[in-house]
């Protein structure tokens, strides 16, 4: 893709990358449905568990080699932890103090902080001015949203909204570490090995902290963890590498601001929520972070305004 065309999709991709951001939004909203009956490190390994089989049937349709190095497998299980099994925890728990919409705002502050942390853990990433002013303003965008009141009056609420940035920084840690551990490897089967690991860690933690997990749920719980599984998860990694071979990675990056309206939305619609003020201009804020960190919109317009 050309640099005059870096800030244009044709129509299949942004119609991809919308179904993204709504079947990743989709998490948020399924996850509140599922917390009415199951704690959130049981619904961590439901998501998980129930997305490896749609991912087995990809890998052996398209004849992916899966590997036999345990050194592969012990980087699938990193993977797991960073991507799947940490953030989904800590991004579920969140959950249980503060609404779905907000939880996928303070979630879309993922990219600055991805940038940033490659920057300063990988020599091809530059810790650049972007970066760090992009990441500030992510800070700054969250700083709005929790309040003055945060520093004297700290409750579960605020310590929720604190788990959901933890959950940000452990998919940046992720990000550098598929760069350094899994390069080179069919991108299927870095997802397939992922969910396994990922499986393979919560297992125990489930039944450590939560027992064996109740299978006697209604029927709107079964169906959000089915979608959880199906659509936000399994789903959601096959548009994402068609999104990727499309267009490459800085188109794919623009779903983290477009998560957030389909979260807002299906919570409003369906849970009842509402968004405060705070949290929208926090969400400006963070949006402006990102467009300072991605740099594109920016040099449009300069370009614009220098002929």
């Amino acid at each position: 893709m050309t640099k005059s065309a870096a800030l244009t999709l044709d129509l299949n991709s942004m119609i991809m990358l919308l179904m993204l951001a709504a079947v990743w939004g989709g998490s948020f909203f399924f996850g509140e449905i599922a917390l009415r009956e199951i704690p959130p490190l049981t619904i961590t390994l439901h998501r998980v568990l129930w997305a490896l089989p749609i991912l087995a049937l990809i890998v052996l349709l398209k004849g992916i080699y899966i590997p036999r190095s345990p050194k592969i497998w012990g980087a699938y299980l990193v993977m797991g932890a960073l991507n799947n099994a940490i953030p989904f925890s800590l991004i579920f728990w969140g959950q249980t103090q503060i609404e779905s919409g907000l939880a996928s705002i303070l979630n879309g502050t993922t990219a600055m902080f991805a940038a940033a942390v490659a920057g300063l853990l990988l020599r091809d990433e530059a810790l650049t001015a972007k970066k760090l002013i992009g990441a500030a303003l992510g800070l700054a965008g969250v700083a709005f949203i929790m309040g003055p009141r945060a520093l004297t009056d700290f409750n579960l609420s605020n310590l929720a909204q604190l788990a959901i940035l933890g959950a940000t920084l452990s998919y940046a840690f992720a990000g550098v570490w598929g760069k350094t551990a899994l390069t080179g490897q069919p991108p299927f089967m870095n997802a397939f090995g992922m969910l396994i690991g990922s499986t393979v860690l919560m297992i125990p933690i489930v039944f450590m902290f939560d027992g064996p997990p109740n299978l006697e749920l209604s029927k709107g719980v079964w169906g959000a963890l089915i979608g959880m599984a199906s659509l936000s998860t399994a789903l959601a990694y096959v548009l994402y590498f068609a999104i990727l071979a499309r267009t490459g990675a800085a188109n794919l990056l623009l779903v983290t601001l477009l998560i957030p309206p389909f979260a807002v939305g299906l919570g409003v619609l369906f849970l009842g929520e509402g968004m405060k003020l705070e949290a929208s201009i926090g969400f400006a804020i963070i949006g402006l972070g990102f467009a300072v960190t991605d740099g594109r919109l920016f040099s449009f317009v300069f370009r614009r305004t220098s002929t």
